[in-house]
């Protein structure tokens, strides 16, 4: 009867502390926030706090949490129907570089901030870009990428994101515009071209000029200069022929050497 009793008792105790065990289990939440990650804790669908990175422990029930990554990302806005200051039809694309700031707020302030962001981008690109000729933003990406910055960073500002930078990723021509362009393009490289040679025949000319003023001067500088290219010419192994004044009989080997004796001989007898 006592071991009956005894057996009764000890399962009783085991049953209540499996019991109290499972409460417990219940009501103490734990959580872990990843690296690079925030947690948005909430209590029966009420925003509580924003967790950190590690472990936490909360002690009640109906704790959930949302993770929210709050890495450096990149957002591709993508080609974009846009006129110009002068009526000219292009497609651009944008790529925005972001970061989440304030969690609670990206989440809380807007049913989807990504959509908002890429909304602003747009609006921004529009703004900007009819307000500009197509030369000027062929010329000036870099500027046109600061003053998309400057509209989109309030916008994003007030759901929690933070923009590092937009820049204009492709600019897309019509297939006519394409080719005008190509022309122009070209047009400027042949008159460039043609620019280069009459500058090099000019400073040809003024070289030349210089050249006959200085033997005009001083003519003995012909003979000289004469002297030198018949010498570098012997020396590339060219033929050379030169004039002779009219009437001039050159004399064979055989009869300059007669001639030289009798030279010889009359000076001899004399």
């Amino acid at each position: 009867m006592n071991d009956s009793f005894t057996f009764l008792v000890i399962a009783i105790a085991m049953l209540i502390v499996t019991v109290a065990l499972l409460k417990i289990g219940k009501v103490r939440y734990v959580h872990i926030v990843p690296e690079g990650c925030a947690g948005l804790l909430y209590h029966k669908g009420r925003f509580v706090e924003t967790l950190g990175v590690g472990r936490h422990v909360r002690w009640g029930r109906f704790y959930s949490t949302r993770l929210q990554d709050l890495r450096k990302t990149s957002l591709v806005v993508a080609g974009q129907e846009v006129l110009t200051a002068d009526n000219v039809g292009l497609k651009l694309s944008l790529l925005v570089t972001y970061q989440v700031t304030d969690p609670a707020k990206a989440a809380h302030k807007t049913q989807n901030w990504q959509s908002d962001l890429y909304n602003a981008a747009q609006l921004a690109l529009r703004a900007v870009v009819g307000g500009a000729a197509v030369e000027a933003l062929l010329n000036q990406r870099v500027e046109i990428g600061a003053q998309l910055l400057a509209r989109v960073q309030p916008e994003a500002a007030k759901i929690g994101i933070n923009v590092h930078a937009v820049e204009v990723k492709d600019v897309m021509f019509a297939a006519e515009l394409k080719r005008a362009f190509a022309d122009v393009l070209k047009a400027k490289q042949e008159g460039q071209a043609a620019l280069e040679r009459a500058r090099g025949e000019s400073a040809s000319l003024r070289n030349l000029a210089n050249a006959a003023r200085v033997l005009e001067g001083n003519p003995a500088l012909m003979n000289l200069r004469l002297m030198q290219l018949l010498t570098a010419a012997q020396n590339a192994g060219n033929t050379l022929v030169l004039g002779v004044p009219g009437g001039f009989v050159p004399l064979k080997a055989d009869k300059a050497s007669s001639a030289g004796e009798v030279k010889e001989t009359g000076g001899a007898e004399a």
